[in-house]
């Protein structure tokens, strides 16, 4: 199941029958053919397998997990693959990331997503851990969801990340997370996240090595 799961998961992308002068990937996700341009210099401007794991989740569970007018928020959205797909179903969404890598969110976003969605998404900066109540005030911001995909690696922010999910996170909202496993000391971020969080396997894929988690403050997680 895991095999076939994942097969089509992959059949989902696809790539520009002549080379071109810009790096690009193609993928095929609520109803819609979307083209995410990437930087294979630099982590964040590169679509990940994580990504089009919680693509996937999002459309096929789109009744579950109705996305229509609510309001998410994608913490590393890196290309903007998610926060598109998040787009294209009816969300209104803020794509965040660092400052460098703004630019080619910003065209990923724009791009994929102009006259084609209800609610046009946001572009933001964020560096997790820094400033967050200045740029995402808690008595102001709302978020029905947080997305994440592959923010857990080998990088020294594991602190602040943990802090960003807490400081987003309302009693209410909703964390979509997945997740490749790598290192142990990366791995060992799903415990300091479970000390906060309560956490609940949605999905288990494996062959890539990832999961796919929901997860709610604890005591909130809903049946």
């Amino acid at each position: 199941e895991d095999e076939q799961i994942v097969a089509e998961i992959m059949r989902r992308r696809f790539f520009p029958a002549l080379i071109t002068h810009k790096a690009w990937e193609g993928f095929h996700f609520a109803g819609h053919e979307i083209r995410i341009t990437e930087a294979t210099d630099c982590y964040g401007a590169v679509v990940w397998p994580s990504a089009l794991v919680l693509c996937y989740f999002l459309e096929t569970n789109s009744k579950q997990y109705n996305l229509v007018d609510k309001n998410v928020i994608e913490i590393g959205a890196g290309t903007g693959l998610v926060s598109i797909v998040a787009s294209l179903l009816g969300a209104l969404v803020t794509a965040t990331d660092l400052p460098e890598l703004l630019g080619n969110l910003q065209h990923n976003v724009l791009q994929n997503t102009k006259l084609k969605c209800k609610n046009q998404p946001h572009v933001k900066e964020l560096s997790w851990g820094i400033d967050l109540e200045k740029n995402f005030p808690r008595s102001s911001c709302h978020f029905d969801y947080i997305m994440a995909a592959d923010v857990v690696y080998h990088h020294p922010f594991l602190d602040e990340l943990l802090l960003t999910f807490d400081h987003l996170c309302k009693n209410d909202t909703v964390i979509l997370w997945a997740m490749r496993f790598r290192l142990d000391k990366e791995n060992q971020f799903v415990g300091r996240f479970q000390t906060l969080f309560d956490l609940e396997v949605i999905s288990n894929f494996p062959s890539l090595n990832i999961t796919l988690y929901k997860a709610m403050r604890k005591g909130r997680m809903k049946a």
